[in-house]
């Protein structure tokens, strides 16, 4: 059975999952990029490849999600799966279901501070294309320019919409459903990472050791986890199209301030946008 650790892009959602890889898979609760990757993403090429012909064909894709998810329980063992999928039915063919899923915790961050680090992830020019991005209702990753592009790349189609339906979406799931929000990771990152903690000993049965649950939290801070990445190649992070070289993954992190960053005009557009989830999130 799948718990999904599911966010919109730049939500702090690699930050959660390095600390849940740490208490799972490292011996001492050190972060390493290496225990990162055990945690898979989904959907990516491996779980359909045997399944379609067209990897970029949705209409094939989509007919796939409940098979291939049900060949990767096929152990009736609990994982963790990273995804930016939102919790959808296309065409009556759905993301997921009750068989396949035992929970989900999403991490949801304030939309004002997606958008800056969308803009330098995406590679956006300005503040308005990264706001268009998270205003898209129809907004796709996933999709590959050419052939060249399409080896390199473990990329499937993948719908996320926009910031406000995408959080709707897993929202509606209440069975085995946590909350976490970016601003509590920073804020107060001994609580929040303690209901995580929680919910997979709750969830898998587990009773985790202290001191290994202190080593994750200091080890997986945003201040280590940026020196981390400099000392090892973190494969997650983009290539500069100017430059050819990476791009910082774990960038600015609690320096990511939209009130020094965003213009009053698209401040007060996503606000009116987002009003209602905002307030319920507490974020106006």
């Amino acid at each position: 059975m799948i718990i999904w650790l599911a966010s919109y892009p730049k939500s702090g959602n690699t930050w959660v999952r390095s600390f849940i890889s740490s208490i799972l898979f490292s011996k001492d609760g050190e972060a390493n990029f290496d225990d990162l990757e055990k945690i898979k993403q989904y959907p990516s090429k491996k779980y359909f490849k045997n399944l379609v012909n067209n990897l970029q064909d949705i209409n094939e894709v989509k007919k796939n999600w409940i098979t291939s998810q049900e060949i990767i329980n096929l152990d009736n063992k609990i994982k963790f799966f990273k995804t930016h999928h939102m919790n959808c039915a296309i065409e009556n063919d759905d993301f997921t279901n009750e068989d396949n899923t035992f929970g989900v915790i999403y991490v949801v961050r304030d939309p004002r501070n997606v958008i800056t680090s969308i803009m330098h992830h995406y590679h956006k020019s300005t503040y308005e294309e990264a706001k268009k991005f998270i205003f898209d209702e129809h907004n796709w990753l996933g999709f590959v320019k050419n052939e060249h592009e399409e080896k390199l790349e473990n990329k499937i189609p993948t719908p996320i919409g926009s910031w406000q339906n995408h959080y709707k979406s897993w929202k509606k799931r209440e069975k085995n459903f946590l909350l976490i929000k970016y601003e509590n990771l920073i804020s107060n990152p001994n609580e929040e990472f303690s209901k995580i903690i929680k919910y997979i000993e709750s969830s898998m049965k587990l009773k985790i050791d202290k001191g290994k649950i202190d080593k994750a939290i200091h080890s997986c801070s945003f201040k280590n986890l940026s020196k981390l990445e400099l000392k090892s190649e973190f494969m997650e992070s983009t290539i500069d199209k100017k430059t050819g070289e990476r791009k910082k993954f774990f960038n600015l992190g609690p320096n990511n301030d939209w009130k020094k960053l965003l213009d009053k005009d698209i401040r007060l557009e996503i606000e009116e946008k987002f009003n209602m989830e905002m307030r319920e999130l507490g974020y106006l």
